[in-house]
């Protein structure tokens, strides 16, 4: 059965040549030309990566994106942009994206990249396995990826989760910038790098009020989970 790709791209003539591609490469491929279609399509349909335009009316990609992610948690997409200021890939990396296209770009390069991305989604969800971990004063469930403590309970990312479980797995020892980015990115440059800092961020709010447990910069290196007795 073919892979199913949403596609948000408002240029009818760019959408329609990538769409012709994508399709030479095996992929199923639903197109939509504005963000409000594309939210319609992602919510009546079944997809395996979405890739979305940044610059549309009616509804940005950024939007878009984040309207995905509060109604599915785990499927990857890209954005696809002519628009190259970090800024604007470090807020798509924030949302959630996968990784950033910036036009004109290789097509190859771009199935290649899907490939990858799809790949490591297939993979993580085969090496999952039940396992319940203390943190502090929370318990961390990696198969419902749920982070606990009394009645309070806060939904994590696959990313958040693989990153927390990686950083336990290396607790009161070193996570390596370089595993971590490999492992869950599947890239080690900047951009990707940038996009770990904030997820290193946010699990750090997420834990802010437990002072038995932090998760320490080893400057150049990496990051360490320290859990106090």
């Amino acid at each position: 059965m073919a892979q199913r790709i949403l596609l948000v791209e408002d240029d009818p003539c760019f959408g329609s040549v990538l769409k012709s591609y994508l399709e030479l490469s095996d992929y199923e491929v639903v197109l939509c030309v504005n963000g409000h279609e594309g939210l319609e399509a992602f919510k009546n349909g079944k997809y395996d990566i979405c890739l979305l335009d940044v610059m549309m009316p009616e509804m940005d990609g950024f939007t878009l994106g984040k309207k995905i992610r509060e109604m599915n948690t785990t499927i990857p997409f890209v954005y696809i942009t002519a628009k190259s200021m970090k800024e604007d890939m470090r807020l798509g990396y924030e949302i959630g994206a996968d990784d950033y296209v910036v036009k004109p770009f290789d097509s190859e390069v771009l199935i290649l990249k899907i490939k990858a991305i799809l790949s490591r989604s297939r993979h993580e969800e085969a090496v999952q396995k039940p396992k319940v971990l203390c943190l502090g004063n929370y318990t961390f469930n990696t198969e419902l990826r749920t982070v606990s403590k009394g009645d309070e309970q806060i939904k994590l990312t696959p990313k958040e989760a693989r990153l927390l479980e990686l950083l336990y797995d290396h607790r009161d020892g070193l996570l390596s910038r370089e595993k971590a980015l490999t492992e869950i990115w599947g890239a080690n440059d900047y951009f990707t790098a940038r996009s770990m800092d904030v997820y290193v961020t946010k699990l750090r709010k997420y834990f802010k009020d437990d002072t038995s447990l932090r998760i320490e910069n080893v400057h150049g290196s990496g990051f360490r989970l320290v859990l106090e007795k």
